[in-house]
């Protein structure tokens, strides 16, 4: 029997049809499978941003992701505090990342502040709620759900200098065991380098004197330690910020000016152009005007010079013609009188004939 079966299992390896491995298989490949398949699915990322309203929450959201969002802006009258979610499907390179940033309208601005943190608290429990209902229905999607759990908390606080606000450790206080909560000390670059130091080290203080656990960043994570020490040593002050700017400014204050500069001299070679045109122009109608002044007094001389012949002509013919009537009229004089004389007998008037 043994050897029966042995003669069949050697009949089928030769019939088996030999496959070929299309490329590498083994368990060394999972990290790059895992990375594969996150990158695919995209990833989710909800952030909360507290604080007061103008304290520069939209601007710093702007920046992280370095993106223009669709802020509206907010009043310092709200009657209470509002939540307002904005998602955003964002992408980088071929990672995809839908990112939800909650921020708190009205937050701090109202006279009465004792219950501003408890809408903050119900939002983040309801979402827990809503996740929690979520994975124990019966048939679960939690691939296609969205999760709307709060990832991180910026707790934006305001540059005084002196110490944490009431409602600050208060809020803080209520959130540290439901969100991450990571202090930000908005507008540091409006305080000097050596009063920012002190006030985190007075912020640090305040928030152990009072319990308060705040997000620790990992230091054995060799990645964010040296992205830390990076940010750490870079100054970012408002000296920096403003010459930045000021070179912005000027580089394109230089371009614009070098626009204009093109812009004027193409704009005055085309008005040199036009000028030489029309010069060109008025020389050839003035030239055309000389020949036919010239044309004109030629015939006007010409004209001038035979009435002038003509004129003493008529003279020469005139005084011939009066000169030829004095002849005449003396000759006619002479007869007349030799007539009258021939007429008179010659004797004495005063003689007496019958003396």
């Amino acid at each position: 029997m043994m050897a029966s079966s042995d003669v069949e299992q050697q009949s089928q390896d030769k019939n088996a049809r030999p496959l070929s491995l299309s490329g590498h298989v083994g368990f060394d490949s999972l990290p790059e499978q895992l990375v594969s398949k996150s990158t695919n699915q995209g990833f989710c990322f909800n952030i909360l941003c507290i604080g007061e309203t103008g304290i520069g929450k939209s601007t710093l959201m702007d920046t992280l992701f370095n993106t223009n969002f669709e802020n509206c802006e907010s009043s310092h009258f709200e009657p209470k505090v509002k939540l307002r979610a904005q998602t955003y499907d964002l992408q980088e390179s071929n990672v995809q990342l839908k990112l939800t940033i909650v921020n708190t309208v009205g937050f701090g601005d109202q006279m009465n502040k004792q219950e501003s943190y408890q809408h903050v608290v119900d939002y983040i429990d309801t979402q827990f709620e809503t996740y929690l209902q979520e994975e124990l229905k019966i048939k679960r999607a939690l691939h296609s759900y969205h999760d709307s759990r709060i990832h991180a908390c910026l707790y934006f606080i305001a540059p005084s200098g002196h110490s944490l606000k009431s409602l600050d450790l208060v809020t803080m206080k209520k959130l540290d065991s439901k969100v991450n909560i990571i202090p930000v000390i908005a507008k540091a670059d409006t305080i000097s380098k050596s009063e920012l130091h002190k006030f985190k080290i007075k912020i640090m203080s305040e928030l152990v004197r009072n319990g308060v656990q705040i997000y620790q960043f990992p230091t054995d994570d060799e990645t964010v330690a040296d992205v830390n020490t990076s940010m750490n040593g870079e100054e970012g002050g408002l000296q920096q910020t403003y010459e930045a700017k000021r070179q912005e400014f000027v580089i394109d204050l230089q371009k614009r000016e070098e626009e204009m500069r093109q812009m004027f001299v193409q704009r005055v070679k085309e008005k040199e152009t036009e000028l030489k045109d029309a010069e060109r122009e008025l020389q050839s109608r003035y030239e055309q005007l000389k020949r036919m002044h010239h044309d004109e007094k030629s015939k006007l001389d010409a004209k001038r010079k035979s009435l002038e012949d003509e004129l003493n002509t008529f003279g020469k013919r005139k005084a011939a013609a009066e000169l030829l009537q004095a002849q005449y009229f003396s000759t006619n004089a002479h007869i007349k009188k030799d007539k009258d004389r021939k007429k008179i007998p010659n004797h004495d008037f005063f003689s007496c004939p019958q003396c």
